[in-house]
């Protein structure tokens, strides 16, 4: 004999086999066509209605908002800015190369380095080196901010999808052919 045991919201648990499994009270026994179906087709969510073991439609996928606005912030957050005219990648790799350099302009304000942007290599002055630090750190800070203000917006139930490619730092990436 063939069972199926329900869930309190009347979905399907899982399948027993009489003389394999201990078979509860509240268990359903199912012919074997029947059970073939239910542990074959994972398609839909098998439930009991009215006395009857049907498959329904799964409900549709809810998206991960959190996630989705975590990845833009994240695809945001290194689109670069530009300072004094200088396209300044903002990754997370020059961010931290950025950070040091402008460690050693706060310790030195004499430092100066070859700095390598998006078109080239210039040489800079601590001066210009902070700038450019100030910049980054309040470009990524600004698209970790739009982030927590569509967090608050899906916690209230107000987002809507298009809230998704607005509001970011008005930073665009380089047009690739600025890159070669």
């Amino acid at each position: 004999m063939k069972y199926a045991v329900f869930n309190e919201d009347q979905t399907l648990r899982t399948c027993l086999i009489d003389g394999v499994h201990q078979i509860p009270a509240s268990a359903i026994k199912v012919d074997d066509s029947l059970f073939l179906k239910i542990t074959q087709e994972t398609d839909g969510i098998w439930r009991l209605v009215d006395g009857k073991v049907v498959k329904g439609e799964r409900p549709a996928p809810v998206p991960d908002y959190a996630l989705l606005v975590a990845l833009e912030r994240y695809k945001r957050e290194a689109t670069g800015v530009t300072i004094d005219g200088l396209q300044i990648e903002t990754t997370r790799d020059s961010q931290a190369l950025i950070a040091s350099t402008g460690l050693s302009a706060v310790l030195d304000p004499e430092y100066r380095c070859n700095f390598k942007t998006v078109t080239g290599f210039v040489e800079i002055g601590s001066a210009q080196i902070i700038a450019i630090a100030k910049a980054v750190r309040a470009h990524v800070q600004a698209c970790f901010d739009r982030e927590l203000t569509l967090l608050r917006a899906i916690e209230a139930g107000e987002f809507h999808d298009d809230m998704l490619s607005q509001g970011w730092p008005d930073s665009s990436p380089p047009d690739p052919a600025e890159l070669q």
